[in-house]
């Protein structure tokens, strides 16, 4: 009896860390009607009860992340990001176009936006293997040539969560002239011994130009250009023949991508919050990395009139409390997309604001006057 209680508490730990899938996959041809019926192959891997090719899907939605490969790289370098990812619950989708010496950014940036849209219209398609199971959330990302190309797609487009990159390659047309018109939140990832592509060139412009709501720039220190893939060849020769050289290893670099990688996509993609508060402290605490981050929806550490908000969560009315409050204060509701729904004036230390239309979900209450702000995250259900 003893040991049978030893085990039952053993599993505890498990159980609320979330259900785990094993890993599915399916090749799809898509066809872009829109530009000459272009063929777009796919390799999809998705949450599954039993591993392998042409396995039924798990019952549930799941966010989906498409992927955009390196230059004369193949999907098949990124293994362990899907092997990463899928198990928690998501899909990723991998465009095998533009694999040529020659590719076409543009067209592969058009890809990955297509299938963003495409896996959307999967969900309410009653023939489709993924009908039914793809969350409204979704992330655009990439590695290297894909990343530049992910900038092209994310260009004056707003209808995915996230991007995320990795080793981020300037393209053309311009990646950094494109980020210029990209407002979703953005998290990329840089080695900071790039030789390849490398960062004061490449990245640091890109995330300069980009006009998110919300940026993040990590870089990994001693890491390098090719080791956000698996091996690949091509990658790894082109990479040795420049300078500098990373001084961790493929593993470590990775490790430490997956430590932050993890919990930013639980609470974009899921609106964990508590994922999301692991991912800053994660970023403000590690020793293994440089990061640089702007956001709108920022929590510091000031309180304006040491003010706070209650009931957090919240159904129906957040009251917000501000005891020395002797002037006007402005507020602004905000999602964690740095979207404004509600907005006014409080003229005392204390003003109730029905939120009870608000979506269930986490967000953000700005509160400011003409010298301080603070912002405070709060929980609508």
């Amino acid at each position: 009896m003893k040991k049978i209680i030893l085990i039952c508490f053993s599993l505890l730990p498990l159980m609320f860390l979330g259900q785990t899938y094993k890993v599915g996959h399916k090749q799809i041809t898509y066809t872009d009607p829109n530009r000459n019926n272009r063929s777009i192959q796919t390799e999809i891997y998705y949450p599954a009860n039993t591993a392998g090719d042409n396995v039924a899907i798990s019952s549930g939605q799941f966010p989906v992340l498409i992927f955009g490969h390196g230059f004369v790289m193949g999907w098949d370098s990124y293994q362990w990001l899907w092997d990463s990812i899928v198990p928690m619950g998501y899909i990723m989708a991998f465009p095998r176009t533009e694999g040529s010496i020659s590719p076409s950014h543009t067209e592969f940036g058009l890809d990955l936006r297509f299938l963003n849209e495409k896996f959307k219209t999967e969900n309410t398609t009653s023939t489709s293997f993924f009908y039914q199971h793809v969350a409204n959330t979704s992330a655009i990302m990439g590695h290297s040539m894909g990343c530049g190309s992910s900038f092209l797609a994310a260009e004056n487009y707003t209808n995915f969560t996230t991007l995320i990159n990795f080793a981020a390659a300037k393209t053309t047309p311009s990646s950094i002239t494109a980020a210029a018109h990209v407002t979703v939140p953005l998290l990329m990832f840089i080695g900071e011994n790039d030789g390849v592509a490398k960062p004061a060139d490449h990245q640091i412009p890109m995330y300069d130009s980009c006009l998110s709501s919300c940026k993040t720039r990590v870089t990994i220190k001693g890491g390098g250009h090719c080791y956000f893939a698996g091996y690949n060849f091509n990658c790894s020769f082109g990479e040795s023949t420049t300078s500098p050289q990373p001084t961790i290893t493929r593993e470590e670099q990775q490790s430490r991508v997956w430590y932050l990688l993890k919990p930013y996509i639980n609470y974009m993609l899921k609106g964990n919050a508590s994922e999301g508060a692991l991912f800053l402290s994660r970023l403000t605490n590690n020793s293994d990395i440089t990061y640089v981050r702007s956001c709108n929806t920022l929590v510091n550490e000031e309180n304006i009139n040491k003010g706070f908000v209650f009931p957090n969560p919240v159904s129906e009315q957040l009251n917000i409390y501000l005891p020395q409050n002797e002037s006007e204060v402005r507020y602004s509701i905000v999602d964690i997309m740095g979207n404004e729904l509600l907005s006014g004036e409080i003229y005392n230390s204390m003003k109730s604001i029905s939120v009870e239309n608000l979506n269930n979900g986490i967000y953000f209450i700005r509160l400011f006057n003409n010298f301080e702000q603070t912002n405070i995250k709060f929980i609508k259900e």
